[in-house]
């Protein structure tokens, strides 16, 4: 896998894990980070989801030495990545009770 193509993949993943933070904040639920722990509050979990949400982006910003390309295999990464995520999220809420509780 390339360097481009596994930063891609990275950022999917925080990107992903950006917006059940960032819903949790909007809606002024509880929701586990690392920052307070399981009770975490909205203020947290939008600082939390932000700092995801701003290293993903960092992660797909193009490097300065080339120009921009066309997404083509990184956008497949970023996607998978994305995707990779949101299944370890549903077997850990599932299986393990990470944050869902009852």
């Amino acid at each position: 896998m390339s360097s481009s193509r596994f930063r891609s993949f990275v950022a999917g993943m925080l990107v992903g894990n950006s917006a059940p933070h960032l819903a949790t904040a909007i809606t002024g639920r509880r929701h586990l980070t690392p920052l307070a722990g399981r009770d975490s509050g909205p203020g947290a979990n939008a600082a939390w989801g932000m700092i995801n949400l701003l290293s993903g982006l960092l992660l797909l910003s193009p490097d300065r030495h080339r120009a921009p390309a066309s997404w083509n295999s990184d956008l497949l990464a970023f996607e998978a990545g994305v995707a990779a995520f949101a299944t370890w999220q549903v077997v850990a809420e599932r299986i393990l009770r990470v944050t869902v509780r009852g």
